[in-house]
């Protein structure tokens, strides 16, 4: 996390540096960034960065939080305009996440985030639906979920169900991105997936 000389910073001085990071790090991964790159952009000597961050580690998984803390936020929203529909949301979100993949520049920072994952990357990104959500903010998606059409009994249930899309909404990410597919045969490719989960996998 950064340092609280980073928040002491005055606003203009903060959104500086936080773009010249995501121009860095929508260029390359973070395993090839250059914190060069990040001070030549941004105009900070290399002093005055490492009394901000750490490393480069540090700003990365940073703007990874606060990408993470938008998703959560738009995850609610989705789920308030479709009247609590879990399926119909994650499909929103995942055409949302295409289309604004697909303008180049800053937005490369979340594509080339999925497409140099591990593990601590996936945890970050997939934080909106994670232990640490389910825990302060879980009953806040647990009742705006319509739950009626899910065969669940309980709301940990709901929490695995939630992990299971998730894992499969990732999954499709990375294919998407890998394949650079058109956002149409993704989103078939994903809605077909979803598909099969919400019939179920096996014949009774």
């Amino acid at each position: 996390m950064p340092k609280q000389t980073f928040f002491n910073l005055k606003e203009e001085k903060r959104q500086t540096l936080i773009d010249a990071a995501k121009k860095e790090f929508s260029r390359v991964s973070l395993y090839d960034a250059s914190i060069s790159n990040i001070l030549k952009t941004s105009g900070i000597p290399r002093g005055s960065f490492y009394q901000y961050f750490e490393d480069k580690e540090d700003i990365f998984f940073y703007l990874l939080n606060e990408d993470a803390k938008d998703r959560h936020e738009h995850f609610v929203s989705y789920l308030k305009n479709y009247d609590g529909d879990l399926f119909e949301t994650m499909k929103g979100l995942f055409q949302s996440a295409l289309e604004h993949s697909q303008e180049r520049g800053k937005n490369d920072f979340i594509r080339n985030a999925i497409l140099n994952m591990n593990y601590k990357i996936e945890n970050t990104f997939a934080k909106v639906l994670n232990e640490e959500t389910f825990s302060n903010r879980y009953m806040e998606v647990y009742h705006l979920v319509n739950t009626k059409n899910l065969n669940i009994s309980s709301e940990r249930e709901l929490f695995h169900v939630l992990q299971i899309i998730v894992a499969v909404t990732m999954h499709n990410l990375v294919h998407s991105f890998a394949r650079d597919l058109p956002i149409e045969t993704a989103v078939k490719n994903y809605t077909t997936e979803l598909d099969l989960l919400k019939k179920g996998l096996c014949k009774y």
